[in-house]
């Protein structure tokens, strides 16, 4: 049912300065700044030939990004998106499965429908879903 890994998704305390590192360290091509309100996040992607990372760093005080950081103050991984051909298929067999959904089906940082999934029922992974 999944497709390819869309992404890997890496908190960062401090947007700019991990936005350098893949820049200018590893030199890699980044986006700019991209604020999503209805998560509560700023993204950064940065592309890679095969995938790409996507930086998160808070946005707002309500942010889930800052719970995350409370407790892992140096950033660190959060989830991996995989994409799918059909969200409300995957979403269903997900249901059928027993796995558990993290709120509804909402559209993600690339306009496209996404859907988070409980990090117990994959192996202590955040999960993101995406349509394809």
């Amino acid at each position: 049912m999944i497709g390819k890994l869309n992404h890997v998704a890496i908190v960062v305390p401090d947007l700019e300065a991990g936005t350098a590192v893949y820049r200018d360290t590893l030199g890699a091509k980044v986006s700019e700044p991209v604020e999503l309100p209805e998560h509560g996040v700023t993204t950064v992607f940065v592309e890679l030939p095969n995938t790409k990372i996507e930086l998160l760093h808070p946005l707002g005080e309500g942010s889930p990004i800052a719970k995350f950081l409370e407790k892992n103050a140096s950033g660190g991984i959060h989830h991996v998106c995989y994409e799918v051909e059909d969200i409300e298929a995957a979403a269903a067999k997900m249901k059928e499965e027993g796995a558990r959904a993290l709120g509804d089906i909402k559209i993600g940082a690339h306009n496209k429908p996404v859907l988070f999934l409980h990090p117990k029922d994959f192996c202590g992974t955040l999960v993101e879903l995406e349509q394809a």
